[in-house]
C-alpha cells in the first residue's frame, strides 16, 4: 500500500490545486462526514486531544483522519500536531493509501483558509498578517500568497523571538516580524490567526474597512481569537462547516449563545461554494470567516494528494 510521508506530501502540495479541490468538493458536497474528539488532561494544564475525523463519498473515495494534539509536546522538541490519514477506493473498499496526517493537516487548513480568502478577500489584498508562532503559520503565509497578490506580510507572536522569517523570505515572501499587534491589524487587508488563545487577540475596533478576517485556530468552546466588536462588524458569518464550528469554537459558540446571530444566519462554505448565500458584497465590508477543518476536507486534499503522486509516478 502506497504511504505518502511528510516531504512527499509538501512536494505534491500546490495551492492553487488545493484550492480547487477543495472548492469541488464544496460544490459536490460528501455523503457522510463526522467528528469524535476524545480528551485527557495534560500533566500540567490544558489537555491532549484525540481526533478522529472520518468522510464518505459514495463510490469514490472514503477515509479517516486519526490526529493528536499535545500542546507540551514542543518544549520536548516534539511537534503539537501528528496523526496518520488512511484513504480507502470507494467502489470496492479497497484501502489504497496512507498519509502523513500533521503534514496533510498543515497543508489541507493552510488551503482552507485560502479558498475562503478567494471567495470573500478583496481581489487587491496587498498586506497580510498573520499571527502565531506554530507550524501551521508559515503554511497560511504561503497559501494566502497563492490566491492574492500579497505585498506585504507582517508575522505576529507573543514570543516574537520565535519566530525565523528567513525560510519564507529565500522562497520570495516579503515577511516582516511585527510586534504592535493593534498596528499590524489596521494595516492589514487579510488578519490571519493560528493561535491557542482563550481570550480574543484581535479586537473589532482595529480592522480596516475592506479586512477579511480568517480565524483558524481555536478548535474547542473555550477558544477565541477575535473578539464580540469584530463579530459585529462582519455583515454575514461564514464557516467552513457546521459540525466543527457551531457548539464547537469558540468564535461561534459564544456570538450565538449572546444572541449577536443566530444558526441560521450563518453562512457555510457549502452553500457559498454552490452560489446559494451571498459572499462579499463590495471593498469596505469586512468579512469573518471561522475554520473548524472537518473530515470532507481532510478527504478532498488526500485525494488530491493521492492522484497527483500516481499521474507523476
Amino acid at each position: 500500500m502506497l504511504h505518502l510521508d511528510a516531504n512527499r506530501i509538501h512536494g505534491l502540495a500546490d495551492y492553487p490545486g488545493l484550492v480547487n479541490a477543495l472548492k469541488t468538493m464544496n460544490r459536490q458536497g460528501v455523503d457522510i462526514i463526522d467528528r469524535m474528539l476524545l480528551s485527557q488532561p495534560a500533566k500540567t494544564q490544558g489537555q491532549n486531544d484525540w481526533l478522529l475525523l472520518p468522510a464518505w463519498s459514495f463510490d469514490r473515495y472514503f477515509g479517516i483522519k486519526l490526529v493528536s494534539v499535545f500542546p507540551e509536546n514542543p518544549r520536548r522538541d516534539l511537534p503539537a500536531v501528528q496523526g496518520l490519514y488512511a484513504l480507502f477506493e470507494g467502489r470496492n473498499g479497497g484501502a489504497i493509501a496512507t498519509l502523513d496526517g500533521a503534514a496533510l493537516t498543515l497543508v489541507k487548513t493552510a488551503a482552507n483558509s485560502a479558498m475562503a480568502s478567494d471567495l470573500l478577500s478583496r481581489r487587491d489584498a496587498a498586506v497580510l498578517l498573520v499571527c502565531g508562532g506554530g507550524a501551521l503559520a508559515p503554511h497560511l503565509i504561503a497559501a494566502h500568497c497563492a490566491v492574492r497578490p500579497i505585498s506585504r506580510v507582517l508575522w505576529w507572536n507573543r514570543r516574537p523571538e520565535t519566530l525565523d522569517p528567513a525560510p519564507l523570505r529565500a522562497r520570495g515572501l516579503p515577511v516582516e516580524i511585527a510586534t504592535d499587534l493593534a498596528a499590524a491589524v489596521a494595516a492589514a487587508d487579510i488578519v490571519s490567526t493560528a493561535t491557542r488563545a482563550t481570550m480574543p487577540i484581535v479586537e473589532g475596533g482595529w480592522l480596516k474597512p475592506g479586512c477579511h478576517l480568517d480565524l483558524v485556530g481555536g478548535y474547542l468552546p473555550e477558544m477565541r481569537e477575535a473578539d464580540d466588536a469584530a463579530f459585529r462588524r462582519a455583515p454575514r458569518h461564514y464557516v467552513d462547516a457546521r459540525l466543527t464550528t457551531v457548539g464547537v469554537a469558540g468564535d461561534v459558540c459564544t456570538p450565538l449563545a449572546a444572541g449577536l446571530a443566530q444558526e441560521g444566519d450563518l453562512i457555510d462554505m457549502f452553500q457559498l461554494n454552490r452560489g446559494e448565500r451571498p459572499g462579499r458584497q463590495d471593498n469596505l465590508e469586512i468579512t469573518w470567516f471561522k475554520s473548524g477543518g472537518g473530515g470532507h476536507e481532510d478527504l478532498a486534499v488526500a485525494q488530491y494528494l493521492y492522484e497527483r503522486h500516481i499521474g507523476a509516478n
